[in-house]
C-alpha cells in the first residue's frame, strides 16, 4: 500500500455537513464533462443485455426478450427497453488535469445522497450492435437551506447524460436529480418513526396477485391515436412486495454502481480512490455508503425504519407501465418523475395512470399521461408524466427530431470516436 493510501483517514459522521465552499465548487462544475475511469456495465448494445435489463425490472415484454417476435414488429429486431441507457454509455471526457481533479474531489464529504427524480427524452430506438457514447455534465445546482427532505440544508445536483450512437445519432437524454442531505438531519427527523415493515395477510397477497394477473400488455395490438380519449385509464402494474430479490435483480441487469465499487480487490482499490464513500460497520469492516439499499442496520443508523429501493427502480416501473399501454407501434418520447418518499423493504407499489391530454404537433400525434406509484399506505411515492407518440390509422409514428444543440454535440462526439 502506498503512503498516500495509508495517510487517508476514514470519514466520520461529523464530516456530513454541506459547506458554502462545497456549493460554490459544485456550481463551478456546471457544463464540464465528467471523466469516468471505468467502462459502463454494458459496453455493447446486445440482445442479451436488453433482456437482462428488462428482467431486472420485472418487464416481460417480448419486444425486449424475443428475437422472433421482435422481427415481426415495425422495428424489425429487438430494441432496448427505454431505461437501458443507465447501464451503458462510454465516456469521451478527457482524463482530468490537477485543477479539474481538485474541482471534483471530495465534494459533500460523507453527506447522504438520494435520487429524487429525472426527466427523460428519447429520439431513436437502440438496436443490437455497436457501442453507445455518453457525455455527463452537471446542468444545475439547487440549494435549499431548510428542506422537508432531511430537515436541514440540501443541495440538488441535476446531472445531464446525452447518449449518442457511434455514428452520431442522438438517442436519448436523461436529466437526473440527486439530493445531497446533511447526515445529521436524517437522524433528527421523526417522520419515519411510525413506519413499520408491512405485514400481509393471505387476502392482502391475493389482491396484489389479482393486479399481476390483470396486467395488460398491448404488444402487437396497435393502439391508435384516434381511439384514445382524455380520462382513459391505464391498466395498473403491480411491483412488490419489495424484497431483497428485487434489489439483487436490479444489479444483475443494471450493474452494481456508477461509483466503481465491486467485490474484494475492486472494492479495496475504490476505497483508496474514494474513501469518503466508505465507512465501518459495527464489526469494524469497511463497507460502501450505498449499502443503505440492502443493509437494515445502516438504514436504521440514518433514522430510517429499514433499507429501501433505488429511485431508478421506480423509473423503470413507470416506463414498464407506459410501454405496456402504448404497444409496439407507439413511441415513448418523454417521461419525468419525482421520488417523493422512500420505498421500504416490504412495500408494494401499484403503478397506474390516466390520459390527461391528446394533440397533434408538427405532424406527430401525441398523448399526455399522468402517472402514479401508490404504496399500501396510500402514498404516491413517485408521481410522473409521460408523452407518447401513437400511430393513426393513416400514418405510422414519426419519431421526434432531436434539438439542434444535441444533434450538433452528437456529431462532434462521433467525430471524436472516429478519430480515436
Amino acid at each position: 500500500m502506498t503512503k498516500a493510501a495509508t495517510d487517508k483517514k476514514p470519514p466520520t459522521e461529523e464530516d456530513g455537513r454541506i459547506t458554502d465552499a462545497d456549493i460554490e465548487r459544485c456550481r463551478q462544475q456546471i457544463g464540464i464533462a465528467k471523466y469516468s475511469p471505468g467502462l459502463p456495465y454494458n459496453l455493447e448494445a446486445s440482445i442479451d443485455a436488453f433482456r437482462h435489463f428488462a428482467f431486472s425490472c420485472g418487464d416481460d415484454n417480448p419486444l425486449w426478450h424475443d428475437e422472433a417476435y421482435a422481427s415481426t414488429t415495425r422495428w424489425g429486431t429487438q430494441i432496448a427497453p427505454p431505461m437501458f441507457f443507465v447501464s451503458t454509455g462510454i465516456s469521451l471526457a478527457p482524463k482530468p488535469d490537477a485543477d479539474t481533479k481538485a474541482l471534483f474531489r471530495g465534494l459533500f464529504k460523507n453527506v447522504g445522497k438520494y435520487y429524487s427524480g429525472a426527466a427523460w427524452t428519447w429520439w431513436a430506438p437502440l438496436q443490437p450492435g455497436g457501442r453507445i457514447y455518453k457525455e455527463h455534465t452537471t446542468a444545475d445546482v439547487i440549494v435549499r437551506d431548510s428542506s422537508s427532505f432531511s430537515g436541514r440544508r440540501t443541495v440538488t445536483e441535476v446531472y445531464r447524460h446525452l447518449y449518442v450512437s457511434q455514428t452520431g445519432i442522438p438517442l436519448a437524454q436523461r436529466d437526473e436529480e440527486f439530493v445531497n442531505a446533511e447526515r445529521g438531519g436524517s437522524k433528527t427527523v421523526s417522520k419515519h418513526s411510525d413506519v413499520k415493515r408491512q405485514r400481509y395477510t393471505p387476502e392482502d397477497i391475493a389482491k396484489i396477485d389479482a393486479v399481476y394477473a390483470a396486467e395488460e400488455l398491448r404488444g402487437s395490438q396497435t393502439r391508435y391515436w384516434e381511439d384514445v380519449e382524455v380520462g382513459d385509464c391505464i391498466t395498473p402494474v403491480a411491483k412488490g412486495p419489495l424484497t431483497m430479490v428485487e434489489t439483487i435483480a436490479y444489479h444483475m441487469g443494471q450493474g452494481l454502481s456508477g461509483y466503481g465499487i465491486g467485490p474484494l480487490r475492486y472494492n479495496w482499490k475504490q476505497r483508496q480512490r474514494m474513501p469518503a464513500f466508505f465507512n465501518t460497520d459495527k464489526y469494524g469492516v469497511f463497507d460502501v455508503m450505498q449499502r443503505v439499499h440492502w443493509d437494515h442496520e445502516r438504514a436504521q443508523d440514518l433514522g430510517l425504519p429499514t433499507s429501501y429501493d433505488y429511485g431508478q427502480m421506480r423509473a423503470n416501473w413507470l416506463a414498464h407501465l407506459v410501454t405496456n399501454w402504448m404497444g409496439d407501434d407507439g413511441w415513448l418520447w418523454k417521461l419525468d418523475l419525482q421520488t417523493r418518499k422512500f420505498n421500504f423493504m416490504g412495500d408494494t407499489t401499484i403503478c397506474s395512470g390516466t390520459v390527461s391530454g391528446k394533440r397533434e404537433e408538427d405532424g406527430r400525434y401525441l398523448v399526455d399521461l399522468e402517472l402514479h406509484s401508490v404504496n399500501q399506505r396510500g402514498e404516491d411515492t413517485c408521481p410522473g408524466h409521460a408523452t407518447v407518440l401513437l400511430p393513426t390509422r393513416a400514418e405510422p409514428v414519426l419519431l421526434p427530431k432531436p434539438p439542434e444543440a444535441q444533434a450538433k454535440r452528437a456529431a462532434e462526439m462521433a467525430r471524436a470516436v472516429a478519430g480515436a
